[in-house]
């Protein structure tokens, strides 16, 4: 299980990273907020878990990122239990197993406005929850099923992020194209 946190969590990362390089306006504001809350690059400056709930567009690009590129695009498998289950439908037996797919419901069209750009400031009105409260957002799944580790996942994630926003210069290399 440790295993598959720390497989998730680069991944994360990774796809964080790659939005913010593509879209340098993100990038910039990414940088800008992460130096205002930790001040000059002077070699002094300490990442602390107060500080990094100031980072709120953070936050909208991490929950951006998750809600176009979950950890796990298809969640773990469940169990239908329920004699008479109908959904849209369809009868599910009994027993049945059932996938649900975390990369559909995070980009349907009738939850989410322009549902395959990248635009963390859609987050801004709508709360950033990863316990599957608001189910048409759920990178983690839901319930008593969801990730056991995601509150440690997401503070590491957004740790390393900050600290790599503020100590690098990030862009695209000569003759990259931004898709």
């Amino acid at each position: 299980m440790f295993l598959a946190g720390i497989e998730t969590s680069t991944t994360v990362m990774e796809w964080v990273m790659s939005a913010m390089i593509r879209d340098s306006r993100v990038l910039r504001k990414a940088q800008q907020e992460v130096r205002q809350v930790y001040g000059d690059d002077d070699g002094k400056n300490y990442f602390d878990e107060a500080s990094l709930d100031q980072l709120k567009y953070l936050d909208m690009i991490i929950a951006e990122s998750l809600r176009l590129h979950p950890p796990l695009p298809l969640l773990i498998p469940r169990e239908n239990r329920d004699q008479n289950l109908e959904l849209n439908s369809y009868e599910v037996p009994v027993n049945s197993s059932v996938l649900v797919n975390a990369w559909a419901i995070n980009r349907d069209p009738r939850y989410w406005t322009e549902a395959e750009r990248f635009f963390p400031e859609r987050f801004m009105n709508f709360p950033i929850d990863y316990t599957g409260t608001e189910l048409q957002f759920i990178p983690f799944g839901a319930g008593r099923r969801m990730c056991p580790g995601v509150t440690f996942g997401m503070k590491v994630v957004k740790l390393t992020l900050a600290s790599l926003i503020f100590h690098l210069t990030w862009k695209l290399l000569a003759g990259q194209k931004k898709h």
